[in-house]
Formats: C-alpha cells, sequence, structure tokens
C-alpha cells in the first residue's frame, strides 16, 4: 500500500473552469457554496426557429423555464435542462448566468461536471463484464484484490462487488477536501492516487458489517474502478469509452485527467463556504470517477441507453434495479430513495418510479431521472453548491420538483 502523500502541480497559467469533490459525498452534495443574491437572470429556452418546443405529453418548454427560474431564485448562480422523448425534439431551457456578475447567459449545450453520475457508469462497466463471465458479483474483494482491504477491521474477505455496487460494504468515505477559500486556492490541484484514497479509508473501523446496512460510499467505487483495470487488464477509463461512450455516441462525455479545466462552453461553478465566502471554484483537478464531464444530451442519451436494454442483458439489468433503503441522512435529499447497483429509484407523484443517478461537487450540482424504458430523460445542471443544508434541501427538492414534473407528463409510470 502506498502511503498516503499528495503532488501539488503548478498552477496552470490559463484559467478556464473546472473543481474538485470538498467535503462531499458524491450523489449526496452538502458542498458549500453561497447564496448569490441578484446576479441577473439571463434566459435562453427558445429553439432556433423561435418557436417553442413541445412534448407530446404538453410539457413546454416554458414549463421548463418557468422551472429553471424556479431554481435561479433560490441564488443559483446558473441553471441549464434539458428533457428527451424518444421522439420529437429536446426541451432545453437555461436561466440565470454562466459568470457572475456579468449578463452571460448560460449554454444551453455546456459542459459540466457530473461528479456521482459516473457512479452509474462505472457500476454498467462491472455489469457487463458480470454479463460476459469474467466477474461474479458475490466476488469478495480479496478474491480480486488479495490484501488491499485488511485494517482496522476492514476485511475484504467479506466485502462482494455487490456490496461495492450498493453501498452496503461498510468502507468508510474519507475523500480529500477542503473547508475554507484557503484551503481550495492551496489544494485544487492536488492529485491523488487510487490507494491513497483507498488507505484514507482504512485508517477508519468500517462504518458497519458488510451487508448489515446503507452507508454512502465514493472509495468503494474506486475499489470497484481497481477490480475492474484488474480483471479487464487495462485502465477502467478504457472499459468505460469503449463500453459505453462510444458505443452510444456520448461524445462530449470526457475525462480531464491532470487538466483543471473545462472545455468551453461552460458555466462557472460557485461555492460558499461556512464563512459566506463565495468562490469560483471551477477549476481544480478531480480524481476518479467524480471528474467526469458532459452535457444535458449526453448525459440524457447514457440513460435512455441503459434503461432502453442496449448496455446489459436484461436478468444483469435487473440486478441493476434491486434496490435496498438508503440511510436518513441520505433520505432526506432523496425522499422515497433506494439504491441499487449504481442506480437511484425515486418516486413519481403521479405513482410509479423513476431512475437516477445524481451527483454533486463543489460548484457543480446535476440532478436526472428517467422512466423505466429510457424513453424520457431529463438533467438539469446547477453551478452553484451551499454549505448550508436547509439551502442545499430546498436546492433539491426544487430540482426534485422539475425532474418529476417533466418525467410525470407523460402520465403514469410504473417501475
Amino acid at each position: 500500500m502506498k502511503s498516503i502523500t499528495t503532488s501539488t502541480a503548478p498552477a496552470p497559467q490559463h484559467r478556464p473552469t473546472q473543481q474538485r469533490h470538498r467535503r462531499i459525498r458524491r450523489g449526496w452534495p452538502l458542498v458549500a457554496a453561497a447564496v448569490l443574491g441578484t446576479v441577473g437572470a439571463a434566459l435562453a429556452a427558445q429553439p432556433s426557429d423561435g418557436a417553442p418546443a413541445t412534448s407530446a405529453s404538453g410539457y413546454r418548454e416554458d414549463d421548463l423555464r418557468r422551472d429553471t427560474d424556479v431554481l435561479r431564485a433560490l441564488g443559483i448562480t446558473g441553471v441549464q435542462a434539458r428533457v428527451t422523448t424518444a421522439s420529437g425534439r429536446d426541451l432545453v431551457a437555461t436561466s440565470g448566468v454562466a459568470v457572475a456578475g456579468t449578463r452571460r447567459p448560460v449554454p444551453r449545450d455546456g459542459y459540466f461536471r457530473i461528479a456521482s453520475t459516473g457512479k452509474a457508469l462505472m457500476a454498467t462497466v462491472v455489469l457487463q463484464l458480470v454479463d460476459e463471465g469474467k466477474l461474479s458479483l458475490d466476488d469478495t474483494v480479496d478474491r480480486r484484490l488479495p490484501g488491499l482491504i485488511d485494517q482496522n477491521g476492514n476485511d475484504g474477505r467479506k466485502m462482494t462487488v455487490r456490496q461495492l455496487l450498493r453501498n452496503t460494504s461498510g468502507l468508510h468515505d474519507d475523500l480529500p477536501g477542503f473547508d475554507t477559500p484557503q484551503q481550495y486556492f492551496q489544494h485544487r490541484y492536488d492529485t491523488y492516487t487510487p490507494e491513497q484514497i483507498v488507505a484514507r479509508a482504512l485508517k477508519h473501523r468500517p462504518d458497519f458489517e458488510p451487508g448489515t446496512a446503507w452507508g454512502y460510499s465514493n472509495t468503494g467505487y474506486v475499489v470497484l474502478g481497481m477490480i475492474v483495470e484488474k480483471t479487464a487488464g487495462r485502465p477502467w477509463q478504457k472499459e468505460v469509452e469503449s463500453r459505453i461512450l462510444k458505443p452510444l455516441g456520448m461524445h462530449h462525455t470526457y475525462l480531464p485527467g491532470s487538466t483543471p479545466t473545462l472545455r468551453r462552453p461552460h458555466a462557472d461553478g460557485y461555492q460558499v463556504f461556512a464563512s459566506g465566502e463565495r468562490t469560483d471554484v471551477t477549476e481544480q483537478i478531480v480524481p476518479d470517477l467524480g471528474g467526469y464531464v458532459s452535457t444535458t444530451a449526453d448525459v440524457n442519451r447514457f440513460f435512455q441507453g441503459l434503461l432502453g436494454g442496449r448496455l446489459l442483458s436484461a436478468p444483469r439489468l435487473a440486478e441493476m434495479r434491486d434496490t435496498v433503503p438508503v440511510d436518513r441522512r441520505i433520505e432526506a435529499i432523496w425522499p422515497g430513495g433506494r439504491y441499487g447497483l449504481g442506480l437511484v429509484s425515486r418516486p413519481l407523484t403521479c405513482g410509479g418510479s423513476y431512475w437516477s443517478h445524481e451527483g454533486g461537487e463543489a460548484g457543480y450540482i446535476t440532478l436526472n431521472g428517467a422512466t423505466a424504458d429510457g424513453g424520457r430523460t431529463v438533467t438539469v445542471s446547477m453551478t452553484t453548491s451551499f454549505n448550508d443544508f436547509d439551502k442545499t434541501l430546498r436546492q433539491h427538492k426544487a430540482a426534485s420538483d422539475l425532474v418529476d414534473r417533466a418525467l410525470c407528463d407523460t402520465g403514469r409510470v410504473g417501475r
């Protein structure tokens, strides 16, 4: 096991944008970011021909625009949202601004960090390897990575691949983070190996015995990436690219690696720390799965392909959707939420449920949702994150309401 050290890269000479995970469980964005007051809204929700697009079910682009405006009114700098249906034109709306203090509109097709949405990509690759007979969900971590987890009561002989995917392994989470603007500027270019991240977790005793409870663990997905590499014989990033991104035509989804900036166009991301200070945190290096950058169109394309049966066999997709309840703390963010194998089920107000995996990094919060067959999908990206729990809760409720309205407009959706 490598010792836990970090390397600090020199600051680049230019400054586009990017950011990294800070005191945040990916997919559960309790991060610091500021209430932004009035920043001047810039809406961009008209299709190229000037006529508002309408879905077959009646949910219009004007409705989507109003829903994004509700989010902006909560103090979120910029919002972009897209609803994709099996047929017809996408509904797209933006609200707010791309850069605080300017009138620059949020790009309709802007890049952003998807954070924990990447867990659904990893889970899909793992299940494809299971489909191919190269891996079993009941394999233990120790069988695939002997000796990796064997410290402070953590026992890789008792943890299975299924438990890692479902967040029931008990492996503690201890991601690096920054709590102040000073820490952000000091550590935003730090890099970590998977071994270093796992070693941080192993300094702690397990949160519970494997399989006896539920607890969100980014570290568990780091271990899954190591298992994929060992099984496939090449980097897990290559597996994601060849198995998911290329087949689905997700040409705008990529890992920046050691590049701390985002491709253009993009909106900047902001975090307000406990001090109340708002900081532009778009530029940073994000390790592992949390670093994926994408667009609303690509995220929708992924859920369409996954739930539409293009990536997994029917038995594997059924296993992916075999869920357990989340803990009470996460349930506050995901009311009625249940966690499968890298996929989240949440109830719809119109009946039934939808499938998703949201993501949260400092400055970038993403919510998404798809009907059971992937025929209707929605993704909303927001460029402000809050350290205050009440503000975070309001943000998630408003974004969840947007997803619910966009999906429920098709009528009753079964699981």
